[in-house]
């Protein structure tokens, strides 16, 4: 294991992998990482389930078998995608154990076209936790308005929650309240709270890309100084809510009960602008109680060169909010981003379960 991963995990950090495949799973690369590269979770969506039924042949037989069935693509796709995170749930089962729970966890994405419908999306999620059958599963819900409620019902029902496609500092906020108000419930309900688990997915790269891009069309040297600073002050900020969360009287009575903190996940670490620093999503955003999740290139990059310098979130606040007013008074409007690349990352992932569903109707 590097040295540089080692470093990371010392400095309490998770590192998770984004991606999965049966391929990963049946040759054994998702043990390598875990040996290799310090991973302890897996997070998937419905565009790595694309990539891997369109890449690989360990998905024909099962196609096969369930089209002599006559079983319709929708209910194909639940299957095999289920097969595979229960697959990565009993690999990771004795990191799980080995955690008292706090890791070992993979992550299946909710279908994302119910993404504004609240009871369509519990039903799905319901549905996700009883398929897969494994504790150490996360059911991936989307931050949007609509989905808060579906994260408290689930979370009060004894489902561990992954709560996705979070870009925005207030709707972050209305994260944490929804799962308090479903881990009280949970409580109420007499369901174990140990046993439920919740991160928050909190995107990172795309904010830059949108920001950078409205910065370039301003052109002033002021506005390309403040390129591929936002996303950075966005999640840094982000971690500020998650500690004054911790020291709310809500959550210290649902801690002494046993409960587990929701924490912060950085998703988006992938750098996409080739400027910068490839693993600058992963350097700059050290703290404890975070997980990190990586594709697999940007966790090579960073074994091999990633900075480790300490807690990078710690004493950032007042300049991360700095960024925020300095972005406003060029006249980019944070909300008009945030906004933005909720709709559209609801809308990716639409587009991507739309690929999905025409990848295995054409194998069935």
């Amino acid at each position: 294991m590097s040295e540089n991963v080692q470093r990371l995990a010392a400095e309490g950090v998770a590192i998770w992998l984004d991606d999965l495949s049966r391929e990963r799973l049946a040759e054994g690369g998702l043990v390598r990482l875990m040996r290799e590269r310090g991973l302890v979770g897996v997070t998937s969506n419905p565009t790595i389930f694309d990539k891997a039924v369109r890449a690989g042949d360990y998905y024909q037989e099962q196609l096969s078998d369930l089209s002599r069935m006559g079983v319709a693509a929708e209910e194909a796709v639940r299957l095999v995608t289920a097969a595979d995170v229960r697959s990565a749930c009993d690999v990771l089962r004795p990191v799980y154990e080995a955690t008292d729970g706090v890791d070992g966890r993979v992550s299946i994405e909710a279908d994302p076209r119910l993404a504004h419908d609240t009871e369509a999306t519990l039903a799905n999620v319901r549905s996700l936790w009883w398929l897969v059958d494994r504790p150490n599963l996360f059911v991936k819900i989307p931050a949007t308005q609509e989905g808060l409620p579906a994260i408290s019902a689930a979370l009060a029902e004894g489902i561990s929650v992954n709560v996705t496609l979070t870009f925005s500092l207030g709707r972050y906020e209305q994260v944490i309240a929804a799962f308090l108000d479903g881990m009280e419930a949970a409580r109420a309900a007499g369901h174990r709270l140990p046993l439920i688990g919740s991160v928050a997915s909190f995107f990172v790269s795309r904010v830059d890309t949108e920001v950078d891009a409205r910065l370039d069309k301003i052109g002033s040297p002021e506005a390309l100084d403040l390129r591929g600073q936002a996303a950075i002050a966005n999640a840094r900020l982000a971690y500020q809510r998650f500690e004054r969360s911790l020291r709310t009287p809500r959550w210290q009575a649902l801690a002494a009960a046993g409960a587990r903190p929701q924490r912060p996940l950085w998703a988006s670490t992938g750098v996409k602008n080739p400027a910068y620093q490839d693993t600058r999503y992963v350097d700059e955003l050290i703290a404890p109680g975070v997980v990190s999740t990586m594709p697999e290139s940007t966790l090579h990059a960073f074994a091999d060169h990633g900075r480790v310098a300490g807690n990078t979130i710690e004493g950032t606040y007042e300049a991360a909010q700095h960024t925020l007013d300095r972005l406003a008074e060029l006249g980019v409007s944070y909300e008009e981003v945030v906004g933005f690349l909720e709709d559209d990352g609801v809308a990716r992932f639409e587009s991507s379960w739309d690929d999905l569903l025409q990848t295995v109707r054409a194998a069935l």
